[in-house]
């Protein structure tokens, strides 16, 4: 595909449709070969007016011929004509065709300029009073308004969508207000990056230690390391990462956080003697968690009569004789309400957790089930035997106005069951796990599962890590691995992994395998023949739905983007060029496994003729099925639902032959390859070598060397997070929480 834009030049014929929330817009447009239909970012196009357009030919499978709009460059209408077309069509409130025309009559080619700057004019004219008259000009005001601020962010790159955010918050100051304070632009509402406002206040000679921008800097470190996990930073630290990187004197740095914090833009506690700074929304989370999970500590759902009979029946009716630690969850999760459920790969999670959801039906309690991603909530339902949705769904995720998620399950409209059950909780952040107390009714039990050997959420938070260190919720970690469970060399092997002794590496006739390679070329050829040629024909394992490989890293030889590269060079050869998709790192093609990297709650799924969604989630995995290379859209297959995405949505994709352990957790997969050779010393640690390792349900082969597999299982690095919700469980007066809140 050409990278060379075409350009066309007409007036706005009819507007055809428009989405107001982001200005995407499809409309007729008239040049001189005839009419065409035009789409793209055209915020407050009107018909009338005369645009250029730059962009490709595309062509629609339901609509045809398309031309897709990558800019847009507009004018006015002059003369009488294009005026009255332009009136006529309602583009300023308060004007239809009938008004328009005795306008047009009165005024000429003058209309416009009469109804900016001289509005009592249109007095004049008979049927607009003094107050019409004001408002017509107010309306086109506005539009004048937001085409003099999409032209004045264009010289800053802004692109004409987020002009209209702005536009939208900010009013008809917004030029007044960006040249006062170009970092009004990095608010939540509008998502301008802070680099991108320092680069415009930089253009404006802006001094390096001003203090909109010194707020702003501070913001942006704050939230920069929540997406490394962190709910917190310690005082101390902020100001030093924060002076270094505003080359500000930290001095500075610390008056304006004062200021901050006086203001409530952050907000400051002392955790164990030592001060952090929070960002309000993740504080209001943990110390919301906190009191909620200690309120529930105080007032128990009502007390089941008989339990231990009634399980002595259950064993009798399933033939199965429970473990001591088995007995005590199910006990503690029926009579108590409140239990974290923990343990490794083969010490029996799934089976206790059907005796406390059979036992807790049979009498009469309601039961729920969720889990983070949807490929988690479906094994759990498979494993269970009771319908598991996903977080999001169960809370009933819905947008606001600037496309920001929200639930309508809240604490205004609480979820209808007695007893919810949530699965791969160490998957779960602080804002997530937030919304599902929030949801909950007063009484109802709370059963959470997960393996606090894995990895945190990606997230910001260390929920389960937190809950469990807080000595406040009862917790239940099963350690016993089950003789069944025994015969797999995964499972035996990643409880070593866990205790820091090395995994079997010898033996050769079970589920797990270690192939010696000592150079990265050499680890490739070989992972690119188990995918190819040796899982294929001596398991039956498909490389696109049955094999998985998972790296450490991103970067390398051995990460993720380059080994996807090969792969997909082998697995999914081009066929043609025009059927490849350029989508930065990668290309896109039929027939490519992909992943979503990022939450999307606007895509819509359709499965079958007559059902339908919203919402693909991050680490969703699937195969595209479609590629239009000149509209830049693809359509992909996640399990039995079909999502198409646009120019735009499909940047949210990447090739998954390999992808990272962090990425697949909560997926299990048939088999697993993790090549292990020297990287980044803080990706090779423990835990993420078990995490890795408990993908795989029947097949786990680790390829490279040795002293790779033994640095790991020795560094038993927990990936550090600052976080407040185990000291906000752990402070004892309620009275604290009330201030908090």
């Amino acid at each position: 595909m050409s990278d060379e834009l075409l350009e066309l030049q007409g007036s706005v014929e009819s507007i055809i449709y428009r989405n107001e929330s982001n200005g995407y817009t499809v409309l007729n447009l008239s040049c001189e070969d005839g009419e065409t239909a035009a789409v793209g970012m055209m915020p407050e196009v009107s018909v009338g007016e005369e645009i250029v357009v730059q962009g490709h030919w595309q062509t629609h499978k339901s609509y045809g011929e398309q031309f897709a709009v990558t800019s847009c460059t507009r004018a006015m209408p002059t003369g009488s004509t294009a005026i009255l077309k332009y009136l006529s069509s309602r583009a300023v409130k308060g004007v239809g065709p009938a008004t328009a025309r005795r306008l047009v009559e009165t005024f000429g080619e003058n209309t416009l300029e009469v109804i900016e700057k001289e509005p009592l004019r249109m007095t004049e004219i008979k049927g607009i009073s003094r107050e019409k008259a004001m408002s017509i000009s107010n309306e086109l005001k506005k539009i004048f308004g937001m085409r003099e601020v999409i032209v004045f962010l264009d010289k800053y790159n802004v692109p004409p969508e987020i002009s209209v955010k702005i536009w939208r918050e900010l009013g008809a100051r917004s030029i007044e207000t960006i040249e006062s304070n170009p970092y009004v632009l990095c608010c939540d509402e509008i998502g301008v990056s802070f680099e991108h406002a320092d680069r415009i206040a930089a253009s404006m000679d802006m001094a390096q230690d001003y203090e909109f921008r010194l707020r702003a800097g501070i913001i942006y470190i704050n939230t920069y390391n929540s997406n490394n996990g962190h709910t917190c930073l310690p005082k101390g630290k902020l100001i030093e990462v924060c002076a270094k990187f505003l080359k500000t004197e930290p001095e500075r740095i610390s008056e304006i956080l004062e200021k901050m914090i006086i203001d409530k833009s952050l907000i400051e506690d002392t955790l164990e003697g030592k001060e952090f700074i929070f960002l309000p929304d993740f504080y209001k989370s943990e110390t919301y968690s906190a009191g909620r999970i200690k309120l529930m500590k105080q007032f128990p759902p009502q007390r089941i009569v008989g339990i231990e009979s009634a399980l002595e029946n259950f064993e009798k009716q399933q033939g199965i004789k429970y473990a001591e630690l088995q007995r005590k969850a199910i006990l503690e999760a029926i009579s108590g309400g409140l239990l974290i459920l923990t343990g490794g790969p083969g010490t029996g999670k799934t089976t206790t957790l059907n005796a406390i959801i059979s036992l807790l039906k049979d009498n009469g309690i309601k039961v729920q089930c969720a889990a983070p991603t949807g490929r988690a909530a479906h094994r759990m339902s498979e494993l269970t035997g009771c319908e598991a949705k996903t977080i999001h769904r169960l809370l009933e995720v819905e947008w606001d106005k600037h496309d920001k998620p929200y639930f309508k399950r809240d604490e205004r409209n609480m979820l209808d069951c007695d007893a919810l059950v949530l699965d791969e909780l160490s998957m779960v952040d602080s804002k997530l796990f937030e919304s599902v107390l929030r949801a909950l009714p007063m009484g109802c039990r709370l059963i959470m599962v997960g393996d606090s050997d894995q990895l945190p959420s990606v997230g910001a938070g260390n929920v389960l890590g937190d809950l469990i260190a807080s000595g406040v919720v009862p917790v239940v970690a099963l350690t016993e691995i089950f003789r069944q469970s025994m015969k797999s060399l995964i499972v035996t092997n990643a409880h070593k992994i866990v205790k820091g002794e090395m995994p079997d590496l010898n033996i050769h006739n079970k589920d797990f395998f270690f192939l010696p390679c000592s150079s990265a070329d050499k680890i490739t050829e070989t992972i690119i023949g188990l995918c190819k040629d040796r899982l294929p024909k001596s398991y039956g394992y498909s490389a696109m739905t049955d094999i998985q490989v998972l790296c450490p890293g991103r970067k390398g030889l051995l990460g993720v983007i380059e080994l996807n590269k090969k792969l997909q060079e082998v697995l999914n050869p081009p066929i043609g060029t025009n059927l490849d998709l350029n989508i930065g790192t990668y290309s896109l093609r039929y027939g490519d496994k992909v992943m979503q990297i990022r939450n999307n709650y606007d895509l819509i799924w359709t499965r079958g003729d007559d059902d339908d969604g919203e919402g693909v989630f991050n680490g969703d995995i699937g195969t595209v099925v479609r590629v239009n290379s000149k509209a830049g859209t693809v359509s992909v297959k996640f399990d039995d639902k079909l999502v198409e995405y646009d120019r735009e949505s499909v940047r949210d994709l990447e090739l998954a032959y390999a992808t990272t352990v962090h990425k697949s957790q909560g997926n299990e997969f048939e088999a697993v390859i993790m090549p292990m050779f020297r990287g980044a010393p803080q990706l090779y640690y423990r835990n993420l070598l078990y995490t890795g390792v408990t993908r795989a349900k029947k097949l786990l082969i680790l390829v490279g060397t040795q002293s790779t597999i033994e640095t790991m299982v020795n560094n038993n690095k927990r990936t550090k997070r600052y976080s407040g919700l185990r000291v906000f469980l752990s402070e004892t007066e309620n009275s604290d929480f009330e201030e908090k809140l």
